[in-house]
This record gives C-alpha cells, structure tokens and sequence, in this order.
C-alpha cells in the first residue's frame, strides 16, 4: 500500500479532516519514527510491531562476487522490524 492510498482510506474514515491534514500527520509520524531510529530507540506500535536499529559489524573477509576481491564492509545500522504476536496471527488466518 502505498502513501496516497493509506491518506485515501484514511480520509474515507475520517471524512471531517481535510487532505492536507491527513498528508501532515502522516509525514508527523513518518518525521517521529525516523528521529528515533536515528537516537537508537525502539519504537513499539501494539497491535502492530516494533521497530528497531541493529548493528552490523564491519566485515573484512567480505568478497565482491564480480571480481572476487576481497573487500571492507564498515560497520552500519540497519532497520528491523519485527512483528506482534496479534499481527502475526491475523495474517496466518
């Protein structure tokens, strides 16, 4: 689903608010999630999942498969997410 749809089937349910108040608050929770990713905190939706930061340890034994040269991987964050128990159960119904 894409964001035009979610503000769609948002402004069908919520037909009192206006489309740029939809669009702002979308990208208000977007803003929020990536400022505390960014910190490092956790951010829990219940109901829904959590999402965190993991580290990946830099690598030197990595290999690009083209050439085959061994290359350096440098440490980084990734994004995960996982998935509540109630999300988990609704989708494997």
């Amino acid at each position: 689903m894409s964001r035009p749809e979610i503000i769609k089937q948002l402004k069908i349910r919520n037909p009192h608010l206006s489309q740029s108040d939809l669009e702002t608050i979308i990208d208000t929770i977007c803003q929020k999630i990536e400022l505390s990713l960014k910190k490092g905190e956790k951010i829990e939706l219940r109901g829904f999942g959590t999402f965190f930061i993991k580290k990946i340890k830099e690598k030197y034994s990595a290999r690009n498969p083209k050439t085959e040269e061994l290359i350096y991987v440098p440490e980084k964050n990734k994004v995960r997410f996982k998935a509540s128990k109630f999300l988990k159960k609704f989708i494997n119904e």
